[in-house]
């Protein structure tokens, strides 16, 4: 019998439960926000675990990193004055939504600059990179499918 394949799970992502786990199983979650874009209950994590073409940038994983059974993940990134992500592409869609500052993005041939409230879809296998220019943190909701391949990094 063919064993069947697992998604792989992007590096720049913390592993999680699979199944809801006893902490989030059937309960429903808050996070308080505390006014400074952060969030009771909710860590500080590195963007990636290491690797280049990326710098001064941070993520706060809202669902997706207790167990919850969402078929989505919902992410607060935060990038410096000066910082970008990595320039990259996948296989899976997302959605970013400024909510702090601005900043520019880079989706396949287009760059746009984002401004509070501004939303953009990301489509499956767009070359994309998001930076901060500007002289205050560029804040953005990342929403991705829980479930996630590995992303190509270009340099």
């Amino acid at each position: 019998m063919k064993k069947k394949k697992q998604p792989d799970v992007s590096f720049c992502e913390v592993p999680v439960a699979k199944r809801p786990g006893p902490a989030t199983a059937g309960k429903n979650m808050f996070y308080r926000h505390k006014g400074d874009f952060t969030w009771t209950g909710v860590k500080d994590q590195p963007y990636k675990s290491g690797g280049e073409g990326w710098s001064d940038i941070s993520r706060r994983v809202l669902v997706g990193a207790r167990g919850e059974s969402a078929r989505f993940h919902v992410r607060y990134f935060e990038i410096g004055p000066g910082g970008c992500s990595s320039l990259e592409k996948h296989r899976h869609e997302h959605v970013v939504i400024c909510v702090r500052g601005g900043g520019l993005v880079k989706a396949g041939r287009s760059k746009k600059k984002l401004c509070f409230m501004d939303t953009i879809y990301i489509s499956p296998g767009s070359v994309h990179q998001l930076s901060n220019p500007f002289d205050e943190p560029f804040g953005f909701l990342c929403i991705v499918n829980a479930k996630r391949d590995r992303p190509k990094v270009f340099r």
